[in-house]
């Protein structure tokens, strides 16, 4: 079956149709519209997402908050090394991808700033490290005065003043995620009231991106392949709403691969959902269905990603494939800081 191995999820992509700036606009972003029944592909501007969306309908929103994950220091020697931290573990300590790897092993310390130093304790199961801030004051704001924004590697630059307001939804709330729901970042606040005025109602759910998210899939077999655990909450409101919607007749519109995968890790095989929080693993793919959306808003991904494979399940691989196609030869931008597809 086309679409379950992956090396059918590669694709050649010009370096310069990654973006490397955001639009001088979020919602200015192109939009193309791709409807799941007839196989037709529209060209729009993401602001029409306004008058594609009926009243009734939920769209979702992950309402979580990128913190400055990237720690840049020196090692005892005066080499450079960098700690990228990535979720809080146990006893106080943080689980980190480090470089370089081959020196930073236990004992040894990364000085971040004058009174701000990072302790690499232990090295992990899948090769990350578990590491302990020390300086004074609590670690939030040790993060935040010397951190820096975790931009994906394909932007290839530094971080910059802009980075902190548009590498972050205009509605995210909870600290956790080191990397953006991508897909959120089109959005601006009249957008969002220009949609509330039509009727089209919300729903926030919470997950924190992992930079496992991300990594592309190295095994040929989508089987053996293995998600990293990201943490998600689904409140009781959010899933009574999303019922109510559903039973009224209503589509659930969601905003990003993040969104659909917290949905789809509390729906059940009726299609009710159910409110929970912890940890999901789930991987989406063809020919798994999905149950827990209608319509999927989402940005351009990596070749070989597991995000393009959660695409490719819900529009279906041959139409997927070719949307990507044409958003090539179409010179749509690609991945974060990229444009924006909606699967009807």
């Amino acid at each position: 079956m086309k679409g379950d191995r992956t090396s059918d999820y590669d694709f050649h992509l010009p370096e310069e149709r990654i973006a490397q700036t955001p639009a001088e606009r979020r919602d200015a972003s192109r939009l193309m519209v791709v409807h799941r029944d007839t196989g037709e592909i529209e060209h729009r501007h993401f602001a029409d997402l306004a008058e594609l969306i009926p009243a009734g309908d939920v769209l979702v929103l992950n309402t979580t908050r990128v913190f400055r994950a990237r720690l840049l220091g020196y090692r005892d020697s005066g080499a450079p090394a960098e700690v990228f931290l990535l979720r809080q573990a146990d006893h106080g300590r943080w689980e980190a991808m480090v470089q370089p790897g081959g020196k930073l092993r236990p004992g040894r310390t990364v000085h971040i700033a004058p009174g701000f130093d990072v302790l690499v304790e232990e090295v992990t199961e899948r090769r990350t490290r578990l590491v302990r801030l020390i300086g004074q004051g609590k670690e939030a704001a040790l993060i935040e005065a010397h951190g820096h924004v975790p931009l994906p590697p394909y932007i290839e630059r530094a971080d910059a003043a802009a980075d902190v307001e548009r590498y972050q939804t205009v509605y995210a709330r909870q600290s956790g995620s080191v990397a953006a729901p991508t897909a959120g970042l089109h959005f601006t606040p009249e957008l969002l009231e220009a949609l509330e005025q039509r009727g089209v109602q919300r729903a926030d759910v919470l997950l924190h991106v992992g930079a496992g998210t991300f990594k592309p899939v190295d095994a040929e077999s989508l089987a053996d392949h293995v998600m990293h655990e990201e943490w998600y909450l689904v409140s009781d409101d959010t899933a009574a709403q999303l019922n109510a919607a559903r039973a009224r007749g209503g589509k659930v519109w969601c905003v990003g691969t993040t969104s659909l995968r917290t949905l789809e890790s509390v729906v059940d095989a009726d299609g009710v959902f159910h409110a929970h929080e912890g940890e999901t693993r789930i991987f989406i793919h063809p020919p798994r269905r999905v149950l827990s959306a209608d319509r999927l808003v989402t940005n351009f991904h990596l070749p070989r990603s597991t995000l393009l494979m959660l695409v490719a399940a819900f529009a279906g691989y041959d139409l997927t494939m070719r949307a990507y196609e044409t958003a090539i030869r179409e010179g749509y931008r690609f991945y974060s800081y990229g444009d924006a597809m909606v699967v009807l």
